[in-house]
């Protein structure tokens, strides 16, 4: 395994600390690769063998890499999300109470709130602002360094935290952000955001800052963990770890073929919005990628989407979670994920292909299937086949603490899955 792979996706994942930064992290590497970036794909005529994306809401990305045959003979298609569970900052973000700053704050999507606590937190987002022109312009913000802490009720103060403690997500995890000194007190969000702007951009017009979409995150720095680091420890693995290997493969996905791969923000709430899953993006590409009905419907009905979203991996203190037969392993490759019930979108022959993929290719594979006594989550598969009727196979890798503020996969899963998608663009299979 390239142990530059793993340098690589370490980066990553320190740049991408929210969609939006997720995004310019992908931009950044796609320009680097020779891809053109374009407001609508069918601005231009596509050059075969030559890449292209598109951005939207600075926070959902598809890119393009253009075959030389007939678009309509079908493409492979590789989605994954841009988002991750989080704390999130309230319109009106300051909070003064017994002589400390803090900052209101929402749940955005999952959150397994509890590792929150006593950690070095920083904001990352987009800020919206005027300009002393009288503009409305927007930049991307990242403090880079901790700014915020949740401290912990002390167990003197609470006997039964250990065996009964709970989470109120109103009231138990606002951060606490600085001392109310007088100066403190006369500051709002937005003043402070200003001052770090100035700071950061200081060749930008800025007049007053409008309005922002800025979160928490843990300012610890991704690495490799255990005792010969043979895992990945960080933030926001899902489902970040998903896009940094679409987009490796489909950097050097081979130029005689048509791929695409899909980045879209809002999964973890649902998919329903303007550039999540369920919304418009994805078709207008397909759309711009055909010219008539009859070429559109052929693409659809030859082409896969390979959903690449993270696994449950068996945790050895909770065993009994999983299915007895279907308990993925760290280090032991990527995971097809099933549901009868079409939480995930994989069918038979669908698992089938996947699996003719990763043999050709030299990869192994593992199964997962809920627990029939257990609820199942669900992934962009599901929305993207019934928004564009191409046929979608749910696939991921396997990862502890998901939903954390700090997830666990596999160092050797990392290859394994740029070489399954690798595989899954050249035709593989």
């Amino acid at each position: 395994m390239s142990s530059s792979l793993i340098t690589d996706l370490l980066e990553f994942l320190s740049e991408s600390t929210s969609p939006f930064h997720a995004v310019a992290a992908i931009r950044k590497r796609l320009e680097q690769a020779g891809f053109t970036e374009l407001a609508s794909i069918d601005e231009v005529p596509l050059a075969a063998g030559h890449g292209y994306f598109t951005v939207r809401n600075d926070s959902s990305i598809i890119a393009v890499r253009a075959g030389s045959g007939a678009v309509a003979e079908g493409i492979r298609l590789v989605g994954a999300h841009t988002d991750s569970p989080n704390l999130s900052v309230k319109p009106n973000g300051l909070i003064e109470r017994d002589g400390l700053t803090q900052l209101a704050v929402d749940v955005y999507g999952g959150a397994l709130l509890n590792p929150w606590f006593d950690r070095d937190l920083s904001l990352a987002g987009r800020v919206n602002f005027l300009t002393r022109e009288g503009a409305l312009s927007s930049c991307l913000l990242d403090f880079k360094r901790p700014v915020a802490i949740i401290p912990s009720l002390a167990i003197h103060l609470d006997r039964e935290a250990n065996s009964k403690r709970s989470v109120n997500a109103q009231t138990d995890i606002l951060p606490v952000l600085c001392h109310s000194t007088p100066e403190a007190s006369r500051t709002d969000l937005h003043a402070l955001l200003e001052a770090e702007i100035s700071r950061q951009y200081p060749e930008l017009d800025l007049e007053r800052v409008l309005d922002y979409e800025m979160s928490l995150y843990d300012s610890q720095e991704p690495g490799r963990v255990g005792l010969y680091e043979d895992f990945i420890a960080s933030a926001r693995l899902d489902n970040l770890l998903s896009c940094f290997a679409g987009m490796t493969a489909i950097i050097e996905a081979p130029r005689e073929h048509w791929s695409v791969l899909v980045c879209n923000d809002h999964e973890e709430v649902g998919s329903a919005s303007a550039v999540g899953a369920q919304g418009p993006m994805l078709r207008d590409v397909l759309e711009g990628l055909t010219t008539n009905g009859a070429a559109s419907r052929a693409l659809r009905d030859a082409s896969w989407l390979l959903s690449v979203d993270n696994a449950h991996a068996v945790h050895p203190n909770f065993a009994d979670r999983h299915d007895q037969g279907h308990g993925p392993r760290l280090n032991e490759g990527p995971v097809i994920k099933i549901n009868r019930n079409q939480r995930y979108a994989t069918s038979g022959e669908g698992a089938a292909l996947i699996r003719l993929v990763a043999e050709r290719a030299g990869v192994p594979l593992q199964s997962f299937v809920m627990r029939s006594d257990l609820g199942c989550g669900s992934t962009i598969g599901p929305i993207t086949a019934t928004e564009t009727g191409i046929k979608t196979i749910d696939i991921g890798v396997p990862t502890l603490a998901m939903h954390s503020i700090r997830e666990l996969a596999g160092v050797k899963d990392i290859a394994y899955l740029v070489g399954l998608i690798g595989g899954f663009y050249g035709r593989v299979g």
